[in-house]
């Protein structure tokens, strides 16, 4: 049996498109797996809560309240949430895209919102982005591995993967906020 020839890689341009055709040597059903694993971190899958169960329930009253010794409410969990994934989504998607000022960017001004309509806002928006990035990550046509463009060396699979960790980190802390709250009811 003849040995294979190795591989000669490209060094070409590291500033691929995100999308593009598969790399010979890496499977279809490799590929498909990868998606699959990746949506289900994003969906709240595995050791992590999900974000409908997270707020469901969560009484108004509750959306601005802070318990001792913790430095956020309901209300900046959610937001601050909401905006990271928006950031992270936008980055992944738009070379034009401005990301917020770091820190204080991307938390909200105050403890509460300033209507239910302002929650019921940023929950929908939250809704809406997740679902976006779960798109980009399940279309075949998007080389999760390539780096993005306009980036550092960052892709599509490094930033969903930011989104899924970050989202569990901070679920993991409205979880206990509304444990001392006594708002949590496995």
């Amino acid at each position: 049996m003849a040995a294979r020839k190795p591989v000669k890689r490209s060094k070409g341009n590291a500033r691929r498109p995100a999308k593009r055709a598969r790399p010979a040597g890496r499977t279809a059903v490799a590929d498909r797996a990868m998606r699959e694993h990746v949506l289900y971190l994003l969906r709240g899958g595995g050791a992590h809560v999900d974000f409908e169960k997270t707020i469901a329930d969560l009484p108004r009253e509750l959306h601005g309240a802070k318990a001792q010794g913790l430095p956020f409410t309901p209300w900046r969990l959610v937001e601050h949430i909401r905006i990271a994934q928006w950031d992270i989504l936008e980055f992944s998607r738009d070379a034009k895209h401005v990301s917020p000022a770091w820190p204080d960017g991307y938390w909200p001004q105050g403890d509460a919102p300033a209507s239910a309509e302002e929650w019921d806002r940023s929950v929908a928006n939250f809704r809406k982005d997740l679902k976006a990035m779960e798109r980009l990550v399940e279309n075949p046509k998007t080389d999760l591995y390539a780096p993005i463009p306009h980036g550092d060396g960052q892709t599509i699979l490094r930033e969903a993967l930011l989104i899924a960790d970050h989202n569990a980190y901070h679920l993991g802390q409205l979880v206990l906020l509304r444990r001392v709250l006594g708002s949590w009811h496995d």
